[in-house]
């Protein structure tokens, strides 16, 4: 994966290879500063839209799911980045990524914050990811 490419994206550069995702009103609204928009499901399923922060950018869990999409899709997407993951392992990686940048940041607690914090801690292992990360 390029970082070229995934900034070409990011600034609203070309079509697609496939089209992954419609186009609607909520998918073109704009991203705050600091984050970027992907939409998330596996093919045949409804796709759902997520705003991370990009510091998920440098976390190695979500560098995979890139790779992955980059494969599946291309980076020449047009609006958010398509994640070819099904929502609630999605959802659990963002709860491991989330967790972790806390953990790294020293911010805890709840409160509906930036990062959702889960009871157990797991940095770095990462084990049963199988249906978003392709063998």
């Amino acid at each position: 994966m390029g970082s070229k490419n995934l900034l070409h994206h990011l600034h609203g550069g070309g079509g697609s290879k496939k089209d992954p995702h419609h186009h609607n009103h909520q998918q073109q609204q704009q991203v705050r500063k600091g984050f970027l928009a992907v939409m998330v499901g596996e093919e045949g399923e409804e796709r759902q839209r997520f705003v991370v922060p990009v510091a998920y950018l440098s976390h190695p869990l979500f560098l995979q799911l890139l790779k992955e999409a980059e494969e599946e899709y291309g980076f020449n997407q047009k609006g958010a980045i398509a994640l070819p993951c099904n929502v609630p392992e999605f959802r659990y990686v963002q709860g491991l990524i989330d967790g972790e940048i806390a953990a790294a940041s020293g911010v805890h607690g709840g409160g509906g914050g930036l990062f959702r914090q889960h009871s157990h801690s797991h940095p770095h292992h990462h084990h049963n990811l199988v249906a978003c990360f392709r063998a």
